[in-house]
């Protein structure tokens, strides 16, 4: 049965239509890999019952003939989404008990196309976090590990427990959110495939908030085409969601023709960074010449205020933060705190709040709070939004000189030891974001491809940056990556 997990999206689709498989069959492989997996700590809320229930009748749509591709498939939803009736906590204390009465349009949308949810998958504290090492749940476990060494590693974040079940085979896919390159610096970790949209492509709504101009729900899955077919499914203009696009969802598959001939991709000279790791550069000179043998034309590029935009990132995001973390006060849902004779409404704030944020979360809305009081807020923040217009600009200039997509590495590294960076200062763990985020300041497409191995074993990935709602063309290049690069590496089974 077992084999049944490690099938991609598009092969079980197959299986399925053709009835060589049934999606309860499917479930229960995945629901008995999950049981068997607790050492990894992905999957924090099961949901066995709720699975089996939708996989019947998944079944009984595919019989019926009227079936969407997503049909019948078994996914994970990463806990930032709130589900009807089952635990939504943000992998935060302070949503304690929290179950929504509404389901986020973006795991309805998979529902209504037969999706089989088979639990909530952990993550960092309110998405803040690139190790999966802020969660009230503990740290989620990567899969991999670095030759013999038994240490275990960080999965990325914050979309680590969707990164290590989807690697581990615990779900054929799973979704995640990308804030500052929380989909694709995990997937870079593992060895998947991570796909941020183009914001506005996905609903934010009944997603956990945490930068609401920055964040983006998209696929997290075994393959590139995988990535079109579950990005199919949960994209979609939504009138709840004012900053949902009016635009119809084009059939990203159908897209990915494996043709890049007269292509131009951009290599940008700002993300040459000092002290990047031999083995990232080397991937990336071999990322340029798979997609120059597939016919493209590599040409260098500049986006000049990239050195900018991780401070930008770090003043905006923490700035949004602490405005959408106001709404946890103890009062309405969630935790609040036991208070002692005489305490006020003041007192059960602040206790609250106190006792139900974690470290980097507390951290992170003291910075956004700073930064956008009355003596701080031209100095910081209005600076920020005006270098994030000018690193938006870059892009829309290289674009505009007839560059197609953009090639990068994913992350500066590998995946280091949970517990490697605890003592080290906050910016250092901040640095693994630095190929991601200027994507989301910009709002543009933007995917990670696993490319190779580095020397101790572990995954390395390779970003391409697209044009705005061109998820179909920057798919199609993806493509070329990974059948070039013929990633197939597993982790070895040690859980």
């Amino acid at each position: 049965m077992s084999e049944l997990t490690s099938l991609t999206i598009a092969e079980a689709r197959e299986r399925l239509r053709a009835g060589e498989v049934t999606s309860r069959e499917l479930t229960e492989a995945c629901l008995t890999a999950i049981d068997a997996a607790d050492a990894l700590n992905a999957f924090v809320h099961k949901t066995p019952e709720i699975a089996l229930e939708r996989a019947d009748a998944a079944d009984a749509r595919i019989q019926a003939g009227d079936a969407p591709a997503m049909c019948g498939i078994p996914v994970g939803i990463k806990d930032l989404f709130c589900t009807e009736k089952v635990p939504s906590q943000a992998a935060s204390r302070i949503l304690e008990g929290f179950r929504p009465e509404y389901e986020s349009t973006v795991s309805q949308n998979l529902l209504d196309d037969g999706a089989v949810m088979l639990g909530k998958l952990n993550m960092d504290e309110f998405a803040m976090g690139s190790s999966n090492e802020t969660s009230v749940y503990g740290d989620a476990v990567s899969p991999w590990r670095r030759g013999n060494d038994t240490t275990p590693l960080t999965p990325g974040g914050s979309s680590g427990g969707s990164a290590s079940a989807v690697a581990a085979d615990l779900c054929l896919a799973a979704t995640g959110t990308d804030t500052g390159g929380s989909i694709r610096q995990p997937a870079a970790f593992v060895g998947i495939t991570g796909l941020k949209p183009t914001y506005g492509r996905c609903s934010r709504w009944g997603i956990v908030a945490f930068a609401s101009s920055l964040d983006q729900a998209g696929p997290m899955t075994k393959s590139v085409r995988d990535a079109a077919i579950m990005l199919g499914s949960m994209a979609g203009h939504d009138p709840l969601d004012s900053t949902s696009a009016d635009l119809a969802v084009p059939d990203f598959e159908a897209m990915i023709t494996g043709d890049i001939r007269g292509k131009k991709i951009g290599i940008p000279r700002e993300y040459r960074m000092d002290g990047m790791p031999d083995e990232i550069e080397k991937l990336w000179v071999a990322g340029a010449d798979m997609l120059r043998d597939a016919g493209a034309e590599i040409v260098d590029i500049s986006l000049p205020h990239t050195k900018y935009a991780l401070p930008a990132y770090y003043v905006i995001a923490p700035a949004e933060a602490s405005s959408n973390l106001a709404r946890y006060d103890g009062v309405r849902f969630g935790h609040r705190a036991k208070l002692a004779q005489g305490d006020g409404i003041t007192e059960m704030y602040e206790k609250t709040r106190a006792e139900g944020f974690g470290d980097e979360v507390k951290r992170r809305v003291m910075i956004g709070t700073y930064v956008l009081s009355a003596g701080f807020y031209d100095a910081y923040y209005n600076r920020a939004r005006k270098v994030r217009t000018l690193i938006k600009k870059d892009f829309e200039d290289v674009f505009a000189a007839g560059v197609d997509a953009i090639l990068t590495p994913a992350t500066p590294s590998s995946a280091f030891g949970l517990g490697e960076m605890a003592d080290a200062d906050p910016v250092q763990m901040y640095l693994n974001d630095v190929f991601t985020v200027t994507v989301n300041l910009a709002g543009l497409p933007g995917i990670s491809v696993p490319a190779g191995l580095d020397a101790q074993g572990l995954p390395l990935g390779l970003q391409l940056i697209g044009r705005p709602w061109e998820e179909g063309d920057l798919l199609n290049t993806a493509q070329i990556l990974e059948d070039s690069a013929g990633f197939l590496a597993k982790p070895a089974k040690w859980w």
